[in-house]
């Protein structure tokens, strides 16, 4: 039980987290970490199928792809400043 509130706690702070920050970088570590919260919060609800599936494909894979994505914008923004 008290698991499970701390967990939620968790999850609610790193959602809060993702969504406030002005770094961008920031932003998408929180976001993986959210993924991988969620994925433990699946597995306590008995969901083991939803909960490889939210870390691989939600935290894994789009994690990726969006801090490829934040390195392609940092690339730019050297190249265009003076």
């Amino acid at each position: 039980m008290i698991f499970d509130l701390l967990l939620a706690a968790a999850l609610l702070w790193s959602a809060a987290q993702a969504l406030t920050t002005p770094d961008l970088f920031r932003a998408v570590v929180m976001f993986i970490i959210f993924g991988l919260l969620m994925a433990l919060a699946w597995v306590r609800l008995s969901a083991p199928d939803i909960a490889l599936a939210e870390a691989a494909i939600g935290a894994g894979l789009t994690g990726a792809l969006l801090l490829d994505a934040v390195g392609h914008l940092r690339k730019k923004q050297r190249n265009r400043s003076p």
